[in-house]
């Protein structure tokens, strides 16, 4: 009898929880992404002209998981040297719409950039591409096209990369970009249980010990994430690392068979591409390329840990030829 009443009471007890916990999970799932601070407001409006009288032009594509503010710390110093600087959002980050369910992939990105710069005008211009991580790839599917001389394709200049997973064999995404990328049962689950301190604890460890971003660098990443919520469509655009498999010979033979002036900055501690298999196999692959060392405690997000050794590096290749 004893027995009987401790179970009863251990039901009673987890109904309780379950009934308090249920609408505390409700309410966790539907929390409003985060108050866009100054700096975000203002990058949403800011324009891409630069210094009067120069030709050149820049487009600067972003990597995972987040959004052209990467670019915002040499915003300043592009403008000084280029006429028109331009980044974009891609489709699925930051400001940008992000519609679910949708197949996201690296040759419908490649058609928005293209679109954007027919958009400005500037389809008949030669243009200089500055890219990280998942931007790399964006990058290498136009290098593709514009190999093919295909009409309407973007005339490219010269093209930087930087801390992008170009090859398969050597990058190492993080633990949640595999699970997220294969679109188990599991995706969606994580998706909205997604939040700041999951995203934080996620991320900071690929900067480098002494560069990692503040509290509130980390709250603008956060928020240009939720906005339009983009936590929800992670996995959809996860499906990059498996395009990138899929597509290996078609974007590192674009790397390796153009002859427009190639450039990778690199830094060395980044945990994704590691030092020194990542290093060694792109000289190998490309050695008509140049490359450029930060120091040894940059990792994968060198234009935000080092932007002045970043911009520098940058500005000594787009001055040598």
């Amino acid at each position: 009898m004893v027995r009987r009443d401790r179970l009863r009471r251990m039901r009673e007890w987890w109904v309780q929880v379950g009934l308090l916990a249920v609408p505390l999970l409700a309410a966790y799932l539907h929390i409003p992404p985060p108050q866009l601070s100054p700096a975000l407001h203002s990058w949403k409006s800011s324009d891409s002209v630069g210094v009067v009288g120069s030709p050149e032009i820049v487009v600067l594509l972003h990597g995972f998981p987040t959004s052209s503010y990467d670019w915002y710390k040499i915003w300043e110093g592009l403008t000084l040297r280029f006429h028109r600087v331009i980044a974009l959002d891609f489709l699925g980050f930051g400001f940008s719409d992000k519609p679910r369910p949708h197949h996201y992939s690296i040759f419908e990105q490649a058609s928005i950039v293209e679109a954007l710069l027919r958009h400005l005008g500037l389809q008949n211009r030669r243009i200089n591409l500055l890219s990280h991580d998942y931007g790399d790839i964006v990058a290498q599917e136009l290098l593709y096209r514009f190999k093919q001389n295909r009409s309407g394709r973007l005339t490219i200049k010269s093209l930087c990369l930087s801390n992008g997973g170009i090859f398969p064999e050597t990058h190492r995404p993080l633990l949640l970009q595999k699970l997220l990328k294969d679109g188990g049962v599991l995706s969606p689950i994580l998706t909205r249980l997604m939040n700041f301190f999951v995203f934080s604890r996620g991320l900071t460890p690929v900067f480098g010990p002494y560069t990692r971003p503040s509290e509130s660098e980390l709250w603008d990443m956060w928020a240009g994430i939720r906005n339009n919520d983009g936590n929800l469509v992670i996995d959809s655009l996860l499906q990059y690392i498996n395009q990138r498999k899929k597509f290996r010979r078609r974007w590192v033979g674009a790397l390796a068979s153009v002859s427009i002036p190639i450039h990778f900055i690199y830094g060395p501690l980044d945990p994704v591409n590691p030092y020194p298999e990542f290093l060694e196999l792109y000289r190998k692959t490309l050695p008509r390329s140049t490359v450029s060392i930060l120091d040894d405690h940059i990792s994968h997000y060198p234009q935000l840990e080092d932007p002045m050794g970043f911009l520098n590096a940058y500005m000594g290749f787009i001055n040598s030829f």
